[in-house]
């Protein structure tokens, strides 16, 4: 497929151009369908053009397309600030502030952090992702392809391992990193801010433990450290709840929001307690197109239809097809190259192995083409971009979602041929 006028430097994982969608599945400019199990890598959990959505963004664009709120504050980012306040789980106050997308969200929540606490170290864990903007992109807990040739880059930044029965690393391992951390490179009382996600999307979909979550969290307190919580795409229902966290049975200091936000529109926040959004002088946050009011009528009507009861139902039943799909293929024998299940809930990943013929890689992009040519479009992860990420809008119809698994069992089937 030719790109003229487009970067290379781009990556492209399907050659193709969608022309339009309907919940699960999307048509190229040939006519040609595909079940998208790829969602806008994560943007679309309530779908292709939910009709809640498609309503209020058609409605608001015949009222008011933008007005730039730091100049002249608009209502629809005051209701999606209330509406964040009763959709986000914590015993605190919110404040927030809403911006473009979730790099712009992971920056903002580095002033933040910075001026509340008068320091500057940060500490990310490997595998993490936080966007690809200078500052989000040091905390990147990988190099290729982000961080390949760009010399130094902003903030002092110190990565830890990541605990999870996904990564094969215990919380003790990761506390004791963590304790040689403050004795050996940085001192706890020069880390402004702590960053990870509850469950990792571009490292695998993999979950934080629970135990070093508790412990991580009561490290911070005793030092004064922020912990900051990356739900951009784990967020917004993923995993069966409104957010991740909620299942570690902490509370963040900061919290960062973003794709399925607005359903495919641009929005992303930074929220947390007031006492710490609220040290930065005024003027320091802001930003032209932040808030922008069609965004926040998306915003709205997706937090209206993600009802806790509604995103729970969602995710077991998508959950329960996948695990019995899974546990079919590796019970079968007939895919030796066929991992673990990682995740939790409807954010899974499936991680493929090395055999003596290929690399779990090599087979995890001849599936990617051999998926799309069976009608089913998937997407990699993992530092070795060996795990297949699942991404299939939570309102995806049950028999679309056991098509799709179909394809890619057949798909498979068609590698070992």
């Amino acid at each position: 497929m030719e790109l003229p006028y487009i970067s290379r430097s781009l990556g492209i994982v399907h050659p193709l151009c969608i022309e339009h969608g309907r919940n699960a599945e999307v048509w190229d400019e040939t006519g040609r369908r595909y079940i998208d199990f790829i969602g806008g890598i994560g943007v679309l959990n309530l779908g292709h053009g939910h009709p809640a959505v498609v309503t209020a963004v058609q409605s608001q664009v015949e009222r008011l397309m933008h007005s730039a709120f730091n100049a002249v504050p608009h209502r629809g980012y005051l209701a999606v600030a209330e509406a964040l306040e009763r959709f986000v789980p914590v015993s605190y106050p919110l404040s927030c502030m809403l911006t473009n997308s979730g790099a712009e969200a992971t920056e903002n929540a580095l002033k933040v952090a910075r001026g509340a606490t008068g320091r500057q170290a940060v500490v990310a864990f490997e595998d993490g992702f936080h966007g690809r903007t200078l500052a989000a992109l040091n905390l990147n807990g990988k190099v290729k392809p982000y961080k390949v040739g760009l010399g130094s880059l902003p903030g002092t930044v110190f990565h830890l391992p990541f605990p999870s029965r996904d990564s094969g690393i215990s919380a003790d391992e990761a506390l004791k990193a963590l304790v040689r951390l403050f004795e050996v490179e940085v001192s706890a009382e020069e880390v402004a801010c702590i960053i990870v996600e509850p469950v990792q999307g571009e490292g695998g979909f993999r979950v934080l433990c629970p135990d070093f979550a508790l412990a991580l969290r009561e490290i911070c307190h005793r030092h004064g450290i922020l912990l900051i919580f990356d739900e951009i795409q784990s967020g917004f229902g993923r995993t069966g709840t409104p957010f991740a966290f909620t299942r570690l049975g902490i509370e963040p200091d900061l919290l960062l929001m973003g794709k399925s936000m607005a359903a495919g529109l641009p929005l992303a926040a930074v929220a947390g307690r007031a006492e710490i959004m609220d040290n930065l002088p005024k003027g320091a946050l802001g930003g032209t197109y932040s808030g922008n009011a069609v965004a926040c009528a998306a915003a709205l009507a997706v937090m209206e239809v993600m009802r806790e009861e509604s995103l729970s139902a969602w995710a077991k039943c998508q959950e329960a097809l996948i695990l019995e799909a899974h546990e079919r293929w590796r019970g079968s024998g007939r895919f030796p190259m066929l991992g673990a299940l990682t995740g939790i809930g409807a954010m899974r990943g499936i991680v493929f192995e090395d055999t003596a013929n290929a690399t779990g890689a090599d087979y995890l992009a001849a599936l990617l083409e051999t998926g799309r040519e069976a009608g089913v479009l998937l997407m990699p992860s993992g530092r070795k971009r060996n795990v297949l990420r699942l991404l299939l809008p939570l309102t995806a119809e049950p028999a679309i979602v056991k098509e799709g698994l179909t394809l890619i069992e057949q798909a498979m089937d068609s590698l070992q041929a």
